[in-house]
């Protein structure tokens, strides 16, 4: 069973143009934890809706927010555990929320208005107890290569203070404009890249970055051809791919990329089509689709 608890903003700061980061604390995060690294670990954060934050139970919580009537409902996104600070009844947790462009969306919007003593709830891991929402999974392997926008930052941030000192590879981050980049701290063998777009298309910095590090010809993929729900790892696939038994690494490679969904699939195609990735040494994920409303 998860904690499904309220909290409170603890903190709000602006640690660049594109991201406010929110620190959430209360007594409840006590029992939150899991077993080993946060690394990409996501969580579920319920925003008040124009009835407020409802009364729900922790186990089946999401069938019990269903059965409200829609004025009574509120707002649910995913998020990544940008960190986790102190511990037993001083936990608190950080997010780095993105704010987007022009019409903000409730999470976004949220955000931009946040001050310390706002109350939110949050569904995390329950500390002994399984959770799931981590698809960081390299193994054994030695060759890295990490792919996000800015709505993967703060799981690339928490993966890269969780890697041992001797992980190589690359990681390749792209962000709005140049005021976004920020220091990450991380093995010296892995290699941060930023690729500010200052107004390029979502993705195509990323993609070309990638192609040039990789050697295949960069492309864009036509809309039609994009999954907006894209998420492939060893165990899930949500086209309904079948998925074979987990094996061992074939090769010293392995592969995590999430952000937008164009990119993610125009990846997908080059890694796993054009130069033969197998596919449990992949995680694809697409956190976000443009021009297209996010659900919880």
């Amino acid at each position: 069973m998860p904690v499904l608890a309220p909290v409170s903003v603890r903190s709000v700061e602006r640690p660049s143009p594109s991201f406010v980061r929110i620190e959430l604390g209360g007594p409840a995060l006590a029992d939150f934890g899991v077993d080993g690294p946060t690394y990409d670990q996501r969580f579920k954060l319920l925003l008040p809706g124009p009835a407020g934050l409802p009364t729900l139970p922790e186990e089946g919580w999401w069938a019990a927010l269903q059965a409200l009537p829609e004025g009574e409902r509120c707002v649910v996104r995913t998020y990544t555990i940008r960190e986790v600070r102190g511990r037993d009844a001083g936990t608190r947790i950080v997010v780095d929320l993105v704010l987007h462009p022009g019409a903000h969306g409730p999470g976004s919007a949220w955000a931009a208005a946040a001050a310390v003593g706002d109350e939110v709830m949050v569904c995390v891991p329950r500390r002994g107890e399984p959770f799931g929402g981590i698809e960081w999974d390299p193994g054994h392997t030695d060759r890295l290569l990490v792919v996000g926008d800015e709505t993967a930052v703060p799981a690339v941030a928490s993966i890269l203070g969780s890697l041992p000192g001797d992980a190589g590879g690359a990681v390749f981050l792209e962000v709005p404009e140049d005021a976004d980049v920020q220091e990450l701290a991380g093995p010296a063998g892995v290699v941060v890249t930023w690729l500010p777009r200052s107004g390029a298309p979502v993705g195509s910095r990323a993609v070309a970055a990638v192609a040039d590090h990789l050697g295949f010809r960069s492309a864009p993929s036509a809309s039609s051809e994009v999954d907006p729900d894209l998420w492939e790892t060893p165990t899930y696939s949500s086209s309904g791919e079948p998925l074979g038994a987990t094996v061992a690494p074939t090769d010293d490679r392995y592969a995590w990329i999430a952000g937008e969904a164009g990119m993610v699939t125009t990846l997908r195609r080059h890694l796993v089509g054009e130069l033969r990735l197998p596919r449990h040494q992949v995680a694809f994920m697409g956190y976000w689709r443009t021009g297209v409303a996010m659900r919880g």
